[in-house]
């Protein structure tokens, strides 16, 4: 059996995206899109906002480029064309997806070309930095940084932080809010 890690991320990352499809699979438009409490964001929002980060991160881990595009936005009809990252809730409060069947396309394309990346990449390069120490101010505040510490992030670290462990988060929002709108969790 093959334990490497690049074999061990490759079969995480497989079983988070089946998470996510599985999730999808089971809500509707109406699901995603409710708010339940104001100033609770919609699943809509968790959603697109795990994907875009998704998509827009692996460029720097020497992956695909991103995907995403005003053509895919406007085919999914997101209410905001942008994945919150430096955003507040209240501005975030409106994100809505407008074409269910072209998010859950677009999801399939990322999470596919994110796993043939990972796939691909030359096992001895996972200790390269990425992101060299001191940080900037965008990055000195994340998870990653703490992760990486004085050292730097390694891709190692980046691809755990940006992408496993992210979507990991973002799936523990999902399921708690699928609670909220009628729906049954997704693991135990």
């Amino acid at each position: 059996m093959d334990f490497d890690y690049r074999s061990s991320l490759s079969r995480r990352l497989i079983a988070v995206h089946s998470l996510y499809y599985e999730a999808c699979a089971t809500m509707d438009l109406e699901h995603v899109n409710r708010v339940v409490v104001p100033d609770v964001l919609p699943i809509a929002f968790s959603l697109v906002h795990q994907l875009l980060i998704e998509d827009g991160s692996v460029v720097f881990l020497g992956g695909p480029v991103p995907q995403m595009s005003e053509t895919w936005a406007t085919k999914m009809g997101l209410a905001i064309n942008d994945p919150g990252k430096e955003k507040t809730v209240k501005e975030m409060m409106n994100q809505r997806i407008g074409n269910y069947e072209e998010f859950l396309e677009f999801q399939r394309l990322v999470f596919c070309a994110t796993e043939d990346f990972v796939a691909s990449i030359d096992p001895t390069t996972f200790s390269d930095v990425i992101v060299a120490h001191p940080y900037g101010s965008t990055i000195a505040q994340t998870f990653s940084a703490r992760v990486g510490g004085d050292r730097g992030i390694s891709r190692s670290d980046a691809l755990e932080c940006w992408i496993y462990q992210h979507a990991l988060r973002h799936m523990g929002e999902i399921e708690h809010a699928r609670a909220l709108v009628g729906l049954l969790g997704m693991t135990s």
